[in-house]
């Protein structure tokens, strides 16, 4: 078998809620336009000394508590990422250090974009199973809001901030995460200018191309995931879909043939927040009690790159 499972979760958000009435005062919007065409009602800025690193720490350490691991077992840990405070080093070199992991743990930022999380949970899949110690720390975090441009109306309105953080375990009698990724290179679709662009790193999305790309990729992902796994879409517990759209959720929902119920996310209160979305949701869910142990949740991310990931991913 060799695999991972889900032991425990995190999540961090800023202290500012930002509403549909919010962006209205700062762009030709309403919050009937909005929620509209994408389902998202409020989303969360950081503000003040608020930090993408300081999402990080709270959501990883809330996971550790919940798992009871302490950070000397800890043998992976990855961040993913695409709005990190630095370049270098990375985000989850400052987590080995502030949570005490060993100088040995492989450490490092991940950018699949809002594949991201799912990218790196199978990417930990495969080094803890060479790794004398079996506990992996998977952070998905973004400060979205530093590379916004709040003049861009059809972008400003999506993106938040926030961090998931999952605690995942690997042995040899569990599951494997039978993760599916791709890509599809495109750098016009959905961009963010580096370091040597001459114009300002502020998110480019053509939402159109976006869109039908998404409403592609997700099914399909879902699909071969649960094909690769030997199972039927109705042997999952739960669907744990990127919260870009709820559009494109919709759209994809009943194109699988799937119920909603099992499918029902977090976009109104949150916004998108790209590799963040997927462990934020993961653990609203568990806190709430509608995940539990034992349970399946099939993960899917996709976005810039264009990447999608999917991945079944099985609470202890």
């Amino acid at each position: 078998m060799n695999g991972i499972k889900l032991l425990s979760t995190g999540s961090a958000l800023p202290r500012q809620a930002v509403t549909n009435d919010d962006m209205a005062k700062r762009v030709d919007t309403s919050d009937e336009w909005i929620a509209t065409r994408t389902g998202i009602r409020s989303r969360y800025h950081c503000s003040g000394d608020e930090t993408h690193i300081g999402l990080c720490l709270a959501a990883a350490r809330q996971a550790l508590n919940r798992s009871g691991i302490g950070p000397e077992q800890i043998g992976v840990c990855i961040v993913a990422t695409l709005s990190q405070d630095f370049l270098t080093p990375a985000t989850a070199c400052i987590l080995q250090r502030d949570l005490g992991f060993p100088e040995d743990t492989v450490c490092f930022d991940l950018n699949a974009a809002c594949s991201g999380f799912v990218y790196a949970l199978h990417t930990a899949e495969c080094l803890l199973a060479a790794s004398q110690r079996k506990y992996g720390l998977i952070v998905g975090a973004e400060a979205l809001s530093r590379i916004t441009d709040f003049t861009d109306r059809s972008t400003c309105v999506l993106f938040g901030d926030g961090a998931g953080a999952a605690l995942v375990e690997w042995r040899a009698d569990y599951p494997s995460l039978h993760a599916v990724l791709g890509c599809r290179g495109n750098q016009k679709a959905l961009y963010v200018p580096g370091a040597n662009s001459t114009s300002p790193s502020y998110i480019h999305m053509d939402g159109k191309a976006v869109f039908r790309f998404a409403v592609e990729a997700l099914p399909h992902c879902a699909k071969e995931v649960v094909e690769k796994a030997g199972l039927t879409l109705s042997d999952v517990d739960r669907f744990v879909f990127h919260q870009a759209n709820q559009r494109i959720i919709d759209f994809s929902v009943k194109k699988l043939g799937v119920d909603p119920e099992k499918c029902t996310g977090n976009i109104a209160r949150t916004g998108n927040t790209s590799a963040a979305s997927v462990p934020l949701l993961l653990d609203e869910l568990i806190t709430s009690g509608v995940l539990t142990s034992g349970q399946k949740a099939l993960c899917v991310g996709f976005g810039g790159g264009l990447t999608w990931a999917g991945a079944l991913l099985e609470l202890a």
